[in-house]
Parts: structure tokens; C-alpha cells; sequence
């Protein structure tokens, strides 16, 4: 529910009010109780997203994460090791087709 600015126009009592949006503007002043209150019209409220839940990579399916895990190169010697192998293997690959 919106946060309404209003301002008397009897007094010039400016106020805040808590309203649906589906309410009409108030018309009584709460200070003098004249009916000459009248809604303004505002600059909004800024938008704050707290805690997590607001980033894309928040809602990746659980496939997603397993195969991005089985991508990443891990940081111990047998991870090294398989990605040296495969850039070995490559050339011989290519060598042995070459032969054929």
C-alpha cells in the first residue's frame, strides 16, 4: 500500500498518509479538520531489494549448476592434469587421421 502526500489548503498542514490504492483522496484535514485537504503529487519511492533472490543466477535450475560445475577446471593437480591431457592428445588424434 502506497504512502500518499497531502496538504491542507485552510492551514497548510502537509501530512502523509498509508492508503490502498483502490481509496479515494482523503478530504478533512487531521490538524483543523477542515474539508480542504488535497492529495499531491509525488516523486514515488525509491525501490530497495534486500537479501538474495533478485539476481538471475538466483533462480538456475539444478541442471544448470551441475553442468557449470562439471565445466569449471577444479584447482587440484588431477583437474590440471586431464586438460593437459587432452590438448596432448589432440595432435596425435590429428597425426593418426593424417597417417590413415
Amino acid at each position: 500500500m502506497p504512502t500518499y502526500d497531502y496538504e491542507c489548503a485552510a492551514c497548510g498542514h502537509k501530512f502523509e498518509m498509508f492508503q490502498s490504492i483502490k481509496e479515494g483522496p482523503i478530504k478533512a484535514c487531521p490538524k483543523c479538520k477542515k474539508r480542504k485537504a488535497r492529495r499531491l503529487i509525488g516523486t514515488g519511492a525509491g525501490l530497495l531489494f534486500k537479501g538474495s533472490g533478485f539476481y538471475i543466477t538466483d533462480y538456475r535450475s539444478e541442471g544448470y549448476k551441475k553442468a557449470q560445475k562439471a565445466e569449471t577446471p577444479s584447482s587440484s593437480p588431477s583437474g590440471g592434469e586431464s586438460g593437459s591431457k587432452k590438448s596432448e592428445a589432440t595432435p596425435k588424434a590429428e597425426k593418426a587421421k593424417k597417417g590413415d
